[in-house]
Order: structure tokens, then C-alpha cells, then sequence
């Protein structure tokens, strides 16, 4: 969402993704420095690492399912050109 800056892709995965992707990041950064030898160990357990895989491999799905839900392109077309004109007039 940071790279492609479409009002209407923004509206399709929701503008407060980008807040608490970010939120989220720094959580995940801050957590795994903080318990970094811990998760080493629990991590090294099978059944854990076929959870995490499959947690995984499930969150990767439904991304390319949101990426998939288009909006319709008679609403799309007139909100890109509408932010394509506040960006050339400096809004």
C-alpha cells in the first residue's frame, strides 16, 4: 500500500492497514530482539514449526485474496483521476 498509491487500492485494503502494519512491525522487531534466545528454543519444537508454517502459509492467502477483491472499475477510474488532479494541484 506504501508502494501503490491508487485512492482505489488504498480503499480496497483499508487506509488503517498502514497504521497498524507499522504498529505491528515495530512490536515484532522489538519483540524477537527481546526474546530472542527463547524463541530459538521454542521455535527448534515440530509441532511449533508446523503451526508457524501453517499460520504462514494461511496469512500469505488471504493477502492474495485481498489483493483479488477489485474494486469495480466505474469507481476505481474517477477516484484515480480525482487524486491524480489534488496531486497536480497540490492538495
Amino acid at each position: 500500500m506504501f508502494v501503490i498509491e491508487k485512492p482505489s487500492f488504498t480503499m480496497q485494503m483499508h487506509p488503517v492497514h498502514k497504521l497498524f502494519g507499522l504498529l505491528m512491525i515495530v512490536s515484532v522487531v522489538g519483540h524477537l530482539s527481546y526474546n530472542y534466545r527463547a524463541l530459538l528454543q521454542y521455535i527448534r519444537s515440530k509441532p511449533v514449526a508446523i503451526a508457524g508454517t501453517f499460520l504462514v502459509c494461511v496469512l500469505i492467502l488471504l493477502y492474495g485474496v485481498a489483493l483479488n477483491n477489485a474494486i469495480p472499475e466505474t469507481i476505481a477510474k474517477p477516484l484515480d483521476e480525482l487524486a491524480r488532479e489534488a496531486e497536480e494541484k497540490g492538495l
